[in-house]
């Protein structure tokens, strides 16, 4: 069944926002690399990773949907950071952006009682939560302690431990 135009067309704005988010989420590892915080680079080049994930699961849904995706140009982050706690709340911002747009891509599901689009897009709403809740968790820990040098070396040495995981779709 080919999907409709219209939820073929927001999926594929979808997948252009994920390659985005990875990317800018690249511009934040970064910023840690130049600050010596290696542990905070390394959080967010697992969250690029896991974006691009987002972008690969979307496009393949395409093409098993008989929709040719389209890779449009990614927009250049123009964000800039003096301090340390500014890319994290840049980042629970940007997950609450990305979030109203999977929102975005379920409606325009639902209007077309495109049911199997609703299903994976089922699995995106439950990952924006756990998105959401670990930026703010980052977020709210580095308020917290983040301004004292000795518990923002030991919240480095926590985001140097995460390692990626590659997600799994119900499908």
């Amino acid at each position: 069944m080919a999907l409709d135009a219209n939820v073929g067309n927001i999926l594929n704005q979808q997948i252009n926002k994920e390659f985005y988010s990875a990317y800018l989420y690249l511009t934040f590892a970064d910023f840690y690399e130049e600050q010596g915080l290696k542990g905070f680079a390394n959080w967010y080049v697992i969250q690029s990773q896991e974006e691009l994930a987002h972008a690969r699961i979307l496009r393949r849904y395409l093409l098993d949907n008989d929709w040719t995706p389209t890779m449009e140009a990614i927009a250049k982050p123009d964000l800039t950071f003096t301090k340390v706690i500014e890319p994290i709340k840049a980042a629970y911002e940007h997950e609450q952006f990305i979030t109203a747009s999977i929102n975005e891509c379920y409606v325009v599901a639902q209007k077309a009682n495109d049911f199997r689009t609703m299903q994976l897009l089922d699995w995106y709403v439950k990952e924006q939560g756990e998105e959401e809740a670990n930026a703010s968790d980052l977020l709210k820990a580095v308020e917290l302690f983040g301004g004292d040098p000795k518990n923002l070396y030991d919240l480095d040495l926590e985001n140097a431990a995460r390692v990626y995981v590659a997600p799994t779709m119900p499908m």
